[in-house]
């Protein structure tokens, strides 16, 4: 068995790490101090993101890491779990930093010195940034700043980032980089708590784990937090030995009457209680604050809940006007990207991977950043302002009943854009089956990649019948029912999974309702910059490669029979076009390039029928059957596999309308209205078209979101799991829609 602590090379920076409870400002601190020069990225083998920034004005020779917001050292999510691992030194990558800055809020101090007097026991110099000193003055609340640092022996330093003021007096204390010594701490468990320590660090010691028995914030974790990270480590470097003396330990404390659950937070508190003594001064009556007042009506059951689905509406109806023309923008981009190399190449293979795979590729992934932007700039307006624990609180009482809780709002939220950042937001649940069970259930959710189906064909076969005059119409309404499938599917799924796979009890729901304030524009533009940036790589590169795959499956094999059977039989009727237009007439030409874009379009249409990908729509027709497909609209689905709305390019193509159809073309829509198949019989009607849209509502069709799975869970097994069940799912809701359909034809 070896250390887990890592021997880095000397070291030619000085490195600072950034912690603190979540709302205390730590993220807009860290922004301010590197000037939002930030480098994102992931730790191998771990799906938390990192932000790693150089101080302002050190050329480099102060680095500060921001680490995820935790309340304690008690890791169980895996944001929790990076930041122990750092701090105690034992992570792979990340040696110990050189100074800690902990960062509280001046308004909750008592809670907030929980974290750092956890911090201060790791031995590391330490510095505490009381932060958000002017909110904390609005309320009437005064800091002793250098009686604090007295009794902490450590530097305090008092600032309110959001508006720049004592960063630079942090600024400077980094940039000198001497650090202050490391703080004398306190013993504040009781004897017989400190000697099962004493015994734990020299079980390590015999296992040749010297590093590890010197660190006794980890020793502490792994006795108080059973089952917990501190003791997975210990137990993965030492091996059974230490989980034997661990349950060992807790049962001789046990028996010693000293509760592990309660020991830690009776002392320490107890202990910051007496360190805050004549050090914070509070009005002698207490008074409602602004943030009070409001909650008043954002948190109550029935005006809260209104407020809610008011502002979810104008969320959702600017994803999807805002972001219209913008969307039309960059498809006319592509499109006209397209069609110069089209001009500039000639015919083959070469020119339509280029046009059709590489191009159409991008293109399919760059069209949707408009909405992911939009929906992420009001998630980050409303994560700065205050409201969204709010809203996850509201939505407590909905999804508690699913066995999830409050935080599985915003991933679910999220989902309805897309859900990759949907799943990639689960970070933050601490449960991991909550996590598992939200990120099992996100894709559920529909996603705007859906839309151009839900357009195309409740435009084809859904009356344009007003339900409710000048308000409600019925395809607005069957629009609407499609979004609520996902949802009313997701419950009941959620519910079985926490009762089966990943049964566990509901977790209790402890939120924090941070004080509103004005979001801070510059940040709230940062963070939507970033998750663009994470979107477009992430799912970019994935629907990327599997374009290219689902291009050759359409594009071989080529039979060049194909083409000139399909070209002569439009050679007498070209023909004539042809000596019409000679005349000169406008009219005449017009017909003309109508008739040879028919003729390409039948050709294209061919050449996809005696495709690998046609030969697949063959294959598994007579499983779909029972849904009411044929083996065209079974083709469209499988060539959807990369992301959903290429099922409409490809129907475009299928029936010889062509392959830049959208979803609103009139001709593509009569096309599917009249499609018959060899024995005369229409291939769409209504039940098929319904059983088309419930099964895009459940199907797993996005090979984008598999892999954000299996990157978020490190496994093939859930992506593997989901599109299973989400299949099966979405293929007997299509069935029961079919057939129940039939018996009213």
């Amino acid at each position: 068995m070896t250390a887990l602590t890592p021997t880095p090379s000397e070291k030619k920076t000085f490195r600072v790490a950034l912690i603190g409870n979540p709302n205390t400002g730590k993220t807009t601190l860290f922004n301010a101090l590197t000037g939002f020069r930030a480098r994102v990225g992931n730790y191998p083998g771990v799906t938390v993101e990192t932000r790693t920034g150089a101080l302002k004005g050190s050329n480099g020779a102060v680095q500060i890491l921001d680490l995820p917001g935790t309340y304690s050292l008690s890791a169980h999510s895996p944001d929790e779990l990076i930041a122990v691992e750092v701090l105690t030194g034992i992570h792979s990558v990340e040696a110990k930093p050189d100074l800690l800055a902990v960062v509280v809020d001046a308004a909750n101090l008592e809670r907030n010195l929980f974290l750092a007097t956890q911090v201060m026991e790791i031995g590391l110099p330490t510095v505490i940034v009381l932060n958000m000193v002017d909110a904390a003055a609005e309320a009437g609340i005064t800091v002793d700043g250098e009686k604090l640092a007295e009794r902490l022996g450590v530097p305090v330093l008092p600032t309110s980032a959001s508006k720049g003021k004592g960063v630079d007096a942090v600024a400077t204390l980094l940039r000198g980089q001497s650090p202050p010594a490391p703080p004398a701490t306190d013993h504040l468990f009781p004897p017989e708590f400190e000697r099962e320590i004493d015994a734990l660090a020299a079980v390590l010691r015999d296992a040749d784990q010297n590093a590890l028995a010197a660190e006794p914030v980890l020793l502490q974790r792994a006795l108080l937090d059973q089952d917990g990270a501190a003791e997975e480590r210990l137990a993965d470097a030492a091996g059974e030995p230490v989980r034997t003396h661990l349950k060992e330990a807790r049962q001789r404390l046990s028996d010693q009457g000293i509760r592990i659950r309660t020991v830690e937070a009776r002392m320490r508190y107890g202990h910051i209680r007496g360190l805050l003594t004549d050090v914070v001064s509070r009005p002698e009556e207490s008074k409602d604050s602004l943030s009070d007042k409001i909650d008043r009506i954002l948190i109550h059951r029935v005006w809260g809940t209104l407020v809610f689905a008011v502002l979810m509406l104008i969320v959702f109806q600017a994803i999807y006007s805002w972001s219209a023309p913008l969307m039309d923008a960059i498809d006319a981009v592509f499109g006209a990207l397209g069609d110069v190399v089209t001009a500039a190449m000639g015919e083959g293979p070469l020119r339509s991977l280029i046009v059709d795979g590489v191009i159409a590729g991008v293109g399919g992934v760059v069209i949707f950043l408009p909405q992911i932007l939009i929906l992420f700039a009001f998630i980050a307006l409303l994560e700065d302002c205050g409201y969204m624990s709010r809203a996850a609180f509201l939505m407590d009482r909905l999804l508690s009943r699913c066995g999830l809780s409050g935080r599985s709002f915003i991933p679910m939220l999220s989902s309805f854009a897309c859900a990759i950042p949907g799943i990639m937001a689960t970070r933050t649940i601490e449960d991991r089956r909550d996590r598992l069970t939200t990120i099992l259930v996100a894709p559920l959710m529909s996603c705007s990649a859906r839309l151009p189906v839900y357009v195309l064909l409740i435009g084809a076969f859904i009356p344009e019948r007003t339900l409710v005059p000048g308000v409600l119409g019925l395809q607005g309404t069957v629009l609407f029912c499609m979004y609520l499938v996902g949802f009313a599917f997701a419950v009941p799924v959620a519910m079985l999974l926490k009762r089966t796979l990943l049964k566990g009890k509901t977790p209790s729901f402890i939120l924090e309702l941070p004080s509103y304030k004005m979001p801070q524009w510059r940040t709230v533009i940062h963070r939507v910059l970033e998750r663009g940036q994470a979107f477009l790589w992430r799912a970019g590169t994935v629907i990327f490669a599997v374009s290219v795959v689902v291009w050759a499956l359409t594009y071989y094999p080529r039979p060049e029979s194909v083409a000139t059977e399909t070209e002569a039989a439009y050679a007498t009727e070209i023909a004539q076009a042809e000596a019409a237009a000679q005349s000169g007439d406008a009219e005449a030409q017009a017909t003309l390039e109508e008739t040879l874009a028919r003729r390409d379009s039948a050709v294209e249409g061919a050449l996809l029928r005696q495709s690998f990908l046609g030969r697949m729509g063959h294959a598994i027709e007579p499983i779909v059957k029972p849904i009411g497909w044929d083996w065209r609209i079974a083709m469209a689905v499988v060539a959807s596999f990369p992301a959903r709305e290429v099922v409409v390019a490809t129907l475009g193509i299928i029936y010889d309308v062509g392959g830049d159809a959208a979803e609103d073309n009139p001709d593509l829509r009569e096309k599917l209205r009249t499609a018959k198949d060899p024995q005369g019989n229409l291939i769409f009607n209504l039940p098929v078209a319904l059983s088309l849209m419930v099964f895009f509502a459940l199907c797993a069709q996005c090979a984008a979101t598999l892999a954000i799975i299996r990157r978020e869970t490190n496994s093939w097994r859930w992506p593997i799991f989901t599109f299973t069940y989400m299949t099966v799912l979405a293929y007997f809701a299509a069935l029961v829609t079919y057939q129940v359909g039939m018996l009213f034809m």
